[in-house]
């Protein structure tokens, strides 16, 4: 059976997120009342697909929900912004992956309680190989580390660039790694794979180590750091009124595969990357505020830069 060509095709995780919104983040032991709750859907590739198919790529989502009705929500959820999900497997008798999510509406930060069930887990065997090639980038978030290392060996096999959002370390991640064309990780993850507490050096040494083409962290307001072809590359966040910072990374990252394919130079992703980003944040949930495209170059134009000294200084 001949498989649909898609633009971007994303393998991992999804998730039925239920939001608490308080005054402030209590102390340990301590108590706060509840201004606002939502289950809303999320989840690390889900969320980056929704953003590609809002700025008019064509997605694909591989993998699991559960049969309950925070699983179907998430199906329904990515039916309306026309992912296709015809890979998608449905788990009998399980509940899908949760997350309960404490904003601070006071700063916008938020604090992830998480659970996913065994069954939920995506295995290779269970992969279609044409649903992957037929993809003109594959997105990964390693967390099923096997079954993302065989979409990505099929995909580097068939010449299609690697994305890859890794923000935990997963057991046998270093397996996934050389397959990875464009890492794009959270700064925790580099800092506790690498054990550097360097930004720049722990950057290098990923890439010397794995053979990276690209590799770059997400450093939440501060915007991201990424070393391409050498040389390190800065773009600093924007400043915005944020709500809520949850799915920012999952944004950008849908962003990042939006510029990639349409073949823009590097600063220019990255900007574009954390406008999307930033934009995101001024509305509750994963998926609050996804941009259009021109608004998030309105944003690059005009919109006031939160610059890291620290970084900022390293390029002087």
């Amino acid at each position: 059976m001949r498989q649909s060509a898609v633009d971007v095709v994303g393998v991992g995780l999804n998730a039925s997120d239920m939001f608490l919104q308080v005054p402030n983040y209590p102390p340990l032991g301590g108590k706060e009342r509840v201004l606002s709750s939502s289950l809303l859907a999320g989840g690390q590739v889900s969320t980056a697909l929704v953003t590609c198919r809002r700025l008019g790529l064509r997605a694909r989502y591989i993998g699991k929900v559960g049969d309950d009705e925070a699983g179907r929500m998430q199906l329904r959820s990515l039916a309306r912004e026309g992912v296709d999900t015809r890979y998608t497997r449905v788990v009998s008798r399980t509940p899908n992956q949760i997350g309960i999510i404490i904003v601070d509406r006071s700063t916008g930060e938020r604090t992830v309680f998480w659970d996913r069930h065994p069954r939920l887990a995506l295995r290779a065997a269970e992969l279609v190989r044409g649903a992957i090639v037929s993809a003109r980038v594959l997105h990964l978030d390693g967390c099923d580390v096997g079954a993302c290392s065989a979409a990505a060996r099929w995909a580097r096999a068939a010449k299609v660039p690697v994305i890859a959002d890794l923000d935990t370390v997963y057991p046998n991640i270093e397996r996934l790694l050389p397959l990875v064309d464009y890492l794009v990780a959270s700064t925790g993850f580099v800092s506790a794979f690498t054990g550097q507490p360097d930004h720049f050096r722990a950057l290098r040494r990923i890439a010397k180590e794995f053979r990276n083409p690209a590799v770059s962290m997400t450093l939440g307001r501060d915007g991201a750091l990424l070393l391409w072809q050498g040389k390190f590359i800065y773009s600093p966040g924007f400043v915005v009124e944020a709500v809520d910072t949850t799915g920012a990374g999952d944004v950008f990252h849908g962003a990042f595969i939006y510029g990639l394919l349409a073949g823009w130079e590097m600063r220019r992703i990255l900007d574009f990357s954390n406008a999307m980003a930033g934009l995101n944040c001024t509305a509750l949930g994963a998926r609050g505020h996804i941009a259009s495209r021109p608004a998030a170059v309105k944003l690059m134009r005009v919109g006031k830069r939160r610059v890291n000294r620290d970084f900022a200084a390293a390029f002087h």
